[in-house]
């Protein structure tokens, strides 16, 4: 069994590029003649909108699956469509899968004791099923948690991942604006409250360190602060950092650089909107539409690539 750190960061060397797919879909976002067809093949309008927005992942996914080594679906925008979006999801980490991308589960649970093992399970890990069998219905790779309820939240989550060779990833510096109003606080002992899960997730990941001296129990920090980004490195040197807020969140490609370590790794960048739906970037007014999803992406993709491979270079000279 290769353990998950082994895992993303051979994918990541596999295409030179730490870019994260965040599958995020909207029906807006998908083209007419996708939506359309769906129409045309399924008379409930539930199941024609999961089915549209599978084919449209399916798509990106066909488009970049040589450019980009992970994929990130959030939870959020297929549980709202009930049963028919829970089945596109499986379906799209699935797809994924099958064309050798790693799957991160943006579901940020939380609970604790046999809730958080049910959790994990659905996630990550195995059902029981009634003829004594198990099945893994989702499968991901890793899931992004919160870390507030502590270990009782976690080791469930651990657990699972220990015996299946799977990572999670733990909030500790979100980039919504907001994030300062919990996560700065400051504590009794002179910590903030964000450097205080970082130690944790740095205990948690002590045992679990792979062969590429990373550890499957990462971190989320968001690349619009990147001076905390900078301590947050030295606090976690062996969690992977999952790097949210780059493109249409505001942050920069030296932004997010400034999550990896000095030899240029440990790190990956999400990028959503600014992916699938690239059609709508301003270099591409007046000459693309929603039609041309699959080849925008991909031109976004390489320029995302080469913009982070630069910023990264420049850390590393800088250092």
């Amino acid at each position: 069994m290769t353990a998950f750190a082994d895992r993303l960061f051979a994918a990541v060397d596999r295409v030179h590029n730490p870019t994260v797919l965040g599958l995020d879909p909207k029906l807006d976002f998908v083209p007419a003649s996708i939506r359309e067809r769906a129409v045309r093949a399924f008379s409930d309008p539930a199941q024609a909108t999961a089915e549209a927005l599978l084919e449209f992942n399916r798509r990106l996914i066909d488009a970049l699956s040589d450019l980009v080594a992970v994929v990130k679906p959030q939870f959020a925008y297929y549980e709202m469509l009930g049963p028919h979006g829970v089945r596109c999801l499986a379906d799209t980490i699935r797809h994924a899968k099958d064309r050798g991308m790693v799957v991160i589960a943006d579901a940020k649970r939380n609970d604790i004791g046999p809730t958080a093992e049910a959790y994990a399970r659905s996630i990550l890990g195995e059902t029981d099923l009634v003829d004594g069998t198990k099945h893994a219905f989702l499968d991901a790779d890793a899931v992004t948690l919160n870390a507030y309820l502590g270990i009782d939240g976690v080791e469930p989550f651990l657990s699972v991942c220990d015996r299946l060779g799977k990572g999670v990833f733990l909030l500790v510096r979100t980039s919504n604006p907001s994030a300062v109003d919990f996560q700065d606080l400051t504590l009794a002992d002179g910590r903030l409250l964000y450097e205080a899960v970082a130690a944790k997730v740095t205990g948690w990941g002590a045992t679990r360190i792979a062969s590429c001296g990373y550890s499957s129990v990462g971190a989320v920090v968001g690349a619009t602060w990147p001076e905390q980004a900078r301590t947050l490195r030295r606090l976690m040197p062996t969690a992977p950092i999952l790097v949210p807020g780059y493109g249409a969140q505001g942050a920069t490609a030296d932004d997010a650089a400034a999550n990896f370590d000095a030899q240029g790794r440990g790190a990956v960048v999400n990028a959503s909107r600014s992916l699938m739906c690239a059609y709508n970037l301003k270099y591409h007014e007046g000459r693309l539409t929603a039609e041309d999803f699959e080849s925008a992406a991909r031109t976004e993709a390489a320029r995302m690539r080469d913009d982070l491979t630069a910023a990264i270079g420049r850390k590393r000279t800088d250092a």
